[in-house]
C-alpha cells in the first residue's frame, strides 16, 4: 500500500457480529484495509469471545492502529446478531474518532427457502 492510500482521513469501520465471535476491519474510502482484529486474536478463547468485553477490546485495538494511520472520521457498518454489536459501538464511541453514519447491513431473506414437500400418506 503506498502512504497516500494509508492516510486517508475517512474510514470505513465493518463490524461482523456473529454468536461466537465478533470481527472488526478499517478501510479507507477507497475500501483498502488499514487495520483489522477480533475477538479471538485480542486472547480470548473459546466462549469468552462471544462476549461484549471481548468485542471492545477488539475495538479498541484495532481503532488505535487505524487513528495512527490518520483515520479521523468514520462509517460504521454493522452485520450480525451477535453480543458484541453494541458493546463495539460504544467503544468507537469513545475511541474519540467522530462517527458519520452508522448502518446495519444484516442480511435479511426476503421469502426464504423453499418449504418441504406435502407429506403423503
Amino acid at each position: 500500500m503506498t502512504d497516500k492510500a494509508q492516510k486517508s482521513k475517512l474510514g470505513k469501520v465493518y463490524i461482523s457480529a456473529s454468536f461466537n465471535n465478533t470481527l472488526v476491519t478499517v478501510t479507507n474510502d477507497k475500501g483498502d484495509a488499514i487495520s483489522w482484529g477480533s475477538s479471538g486474536s485480542v486472547g480470548f478463547k473459546g466462549t469468552r469471545k462471544s462476549t461484549p468485553f471481548a468485542a471492545t477490546t477488539a475495538v479498541e485495538k484495532v481503532i488505535k492502529k487505524a487513528k495512527e494511520n490518520g483515520v479521523e472520521e468514520v462509517e460504521i457498518y454493522v452485520k450480525g446478531p451477535g453480543p458484541g454489536r453494541d458493546a463495539a459501538l460504544r467503544a468507537i464511541r469513545a475511541s474519540g474518532v467522530r462517527i458519520s453514519q452508522i448502518a446495519d447491513v444484516t442480511p435479511m431473506p426476503h421469502n426464504g427457502p423453499r418449504p418441504k414437500k406435502k407429506r403423503r400418506v
